[in-house]
């Protein structure tokens, strides 16, 4: 059953409109009349299985069947904290994979080897909704805004705080079962030595992520791919 996007604010106890953007996806690109069953998500944790009732020109009207609280999510909570690119299509792959993995949370850092100085927030949102849906999740990952390193170590509260870096032992991802994690994640060349020293005062582990050199994209992955399973 395809899975298509529509802001809480568009749900009622027994039905729900789908517009805009997702309206057209909806009924020119997937062919959906009234009649058709589809699953909606609100990005808050609720997904809703629903049938078509009425097609107008701007707008569908569905109405709810079953709902359903944070399906396919997983029992962690997990942020995932990177150094911004200077590849722009890398970070809209990261934000993909990310969000399919099952992410709660992107924050875009300055750190002190990152070039770009700006984020493109808007654009990884819609990316994040993209693959919300076809991951089958029901939780949209919020995108933070572009935040200084220093400053968002220094604010973390998690049950796990971690940080990806080649001095952490080999045994360093073992027995990790929080309820919720921050994982940092260096830009190209890396988390400079004062970062790490910033991140460890401020209870941060270091996370061992195998001997080879990963990119900043593969190295998100690998590292939640740990946490979640």
């Amino acid at each position: 059953m395809e899975y298509f996007y529509t802001p809480p604010a568009n749900i009622s106890s027994d039905l729900l409109t789908i517009d805009g953007e997702e309206f057209s996806h909806l009924t020119q690109v997937m062919r959906k009349k009234a009649g058709d069953e589809i699953t909606v998500v609100d990005g808050n944790g609720n997904a809703y299985h629903s049938t078509i009732t009425e097609v107008s020109k701007r707008s569908a009207q569905c109405a709810i069947r079953q709902h359903m609280y944070r399906l396919h999510e997983s029992t962690v909570d997990v942020t995932l904290a990177v150094g911004i690119l200077k590849n722009p299509s890398r970070f809209d792959f990261l934000v993909e994979k990310a969000t399919e993995l099952g992410v709660n949370r992107i924050v875009p850092l300055l750190t002190g080897r990152t070039i770009p100085r700006h984020a493109k927030t808007d654009r990884w949102q819609k990316i994040g909704i993209a693959a919300m849906k076809q991951s089958g999740r029901c939780v949209l990952p919020a995108i933070d805004r572009l935040v200084e390193f220093a400053d968002f170590v220094g604010g973390q509260t998690a049950t796990t705080k971690l940080i990806a870096h080649e001095r952490a032992d080999t045994s360093s991802h073992d027995e990790i079962l929080p309820a919720s994690v921050v994982i940092c994640i260096g830009p190209e060349g890396g988390f400079t030595d004062e970062e790490i020293s910033t991140a460890l005062r401020n209870d941060f582990r270091l996370l061992h992520l195998g001997t080879r050199r990963l990119r900043t994209e593969t190295a998100a992955i690998v590292a939640v791919s740990r946490i979640v399973g």
